[in-house]
């Protein structure tokens, strides 16, 4: 008789936004990894974006060998975004996670494009999830920048602000099965 061994699921590696912190994300690594799917949060220095990729190429350094899946939450996100698209050596994420992309500080849409000029390096799949009345990601703008990623799926909550945490059981199942279909 044959063993059908199911596929090692990538390890999910996920930072928080510029107000969060990594003990908010564990509910995040919690939940994936109630669902077999190994997840760790990373913490970030407040700093720029451009400089915190520093600490969160150490962690993919530190999560070893194996496929990883890099995001991470507003802030967290943008920062694994350009890791994602000028990876070190020797790395190439498995797929790319956002979680309510900040695409423009609220107010000034017209910034969105310096936010985004790095998409269409990213090579790996990427999942976003926004809600529609996100004020760092007026709706029609996503849409348009979503349309420089490569390999994008893009899916929005109506009525929901920065963050997923109220549609997170539904964030969570649609993370677990986009990470499950990447292996």
């Amino acid at each position: 008789m044959r063993a059908y061994l199911r596929p090692m699921s990538a390890t999910v590696l996920i930072a928080p936004g510029a107000s969060g912190t990594v003990e908010g994300m564990r509910r995040y690594a919690n939940a994936l990894q109630k669902r077999g799917i190994p997840a760790v949060p990373v913490a970030l220095p407040r700093s720029t974006a451009e400089r915190a990729v520093t600490a969160y190429a150490a962690a993919v350094a530190d999560a070893g060998k194996g496929p990883l899946v890099i995001g991470g939450h507003s802030f967290g996100g943008r920062v694994a975004s350009l890791l994602a698209a000028d990876p070190p050596t020797g790395f190439q994420p498995s797929g790319l996670l956002l979680l309510s992309y900040p695409l423009h500080r609220p107010g000034h849409p017209e910034h969105w494009e310096t936010r985004t000029d790095h998409w269409p390096r990213i090579s790996c799949p990427v999942l976003l999830l926004s809600g529609e009345s996100d004020p760092f990601a007026r709706i029609a703008l996503l849409h348009e920048a979503v349309a420089r990623l490569p390999r994008a799926e893009l899916h929005t909550y109506p009525g929901v602000r920065h963050g997923v945490g109220p549609v997170f059981a539904d964030a969570i199942e649609r993370i677990s099965a986009w990470v499950t279909g990447l292996a």
